[in-house]
């Protein structure tokens, strides 16, 4: 057996091991749709602080979750599963009138989220923003051309003007996230690429944005 093989199968043989567990697998679950602090972690699965922290080390040796600083509260790390491979299908969620993405300014992030959804399901979505722009970003309305993804060239809007109690709300902002609390149902640790102005980081962002949509609209099934 040669070495690319042997490593193969001890890294699934790690994935399995660590998804041995009840708690690992809730923890899994939880992270299925989006992001979350192991603060909002340990509130949602009613689990001590010191047994998440084992469970969610465990999982990380096993490269199954990963964690980063919150772009907003810098004390705060967001866990998000990785690449690895997981067959988890089935949605408990039920489908949603409306979704809306928000960010803080509604001039990036939330605009290309619901022009992406718009892509690839029948659900109605909107994007708004907590602290409102003037406009949408140029390097947003760019990204979206090289991408041939048709954005509508709305005004950025204030959630509170648009949002409606059977919306599912989705941040894809840390920002808007840690500000909206629990109205912030969903939450995608996206990087602001405004703040740095690229191309490339515009396009990193797309791609992250473009790959979450595809999953979240796949776990709504739509009758036909």
């Amino acid at each position: 057996m040669n070495t690319e093989r042997t490593d193969e199968l001890e890294r699934r043989a790690a994935v399995h091991a660590a998804l041995g567990d009840p708690a690992r697998l809730r923890i899994v679950d939880t992270l299925l749709l989006g992001d979350a602090s192991p603060s909002e972690l340990a509130t949602q699965l009613g689990m001590p602080s010191n047994l998440l922290a084992h469970h969610l080390n465990v999982l990380e040796s096993a490269d199954v979750v990963s964690r980063h600083r919150s772009e907003g509260d810098r004390r705060r790390t967001y866990l998000r599963l990785t690449g690895v491979a997981l067959d988890q299908r089935t949605s408990t969620h039920l489908t949603p009138n409306r979704v809306v993405f928000v960010c803080t300014a509604n001039s990036a992030r939330s605009h290309l989220a619901s022009a992406l959804w718009r892509q690839v399901s029948p659900i109605p979505s909107i994007s708004a923003g907590t602290h409102p722009a003037d406009r949408i970003d140029p390097a947003a309305i760019e990204v979206a051309h090289r991408h041939d993804l048709p954005l509508p060239r709305v005004r950025p809007r204030h959630l509170d003007d648009v949002v409606a109690d059977d919306d599912l709300v989705v941040s894809v902002c840390d920002l808007a996230h840690e500000e909206l609390g629990r109205r912030s149902q969903l939450h995608w640790s996206i990087p602001d690429p405004v703040r740095i102005g690229t191309a490339p980081a515009f396009d990193t962002a797309y791609e992250e944005i473009e790959h979450r949509v595809a999953e979240l609209a796949s776990r709504f099934p739509v009758a036909s």
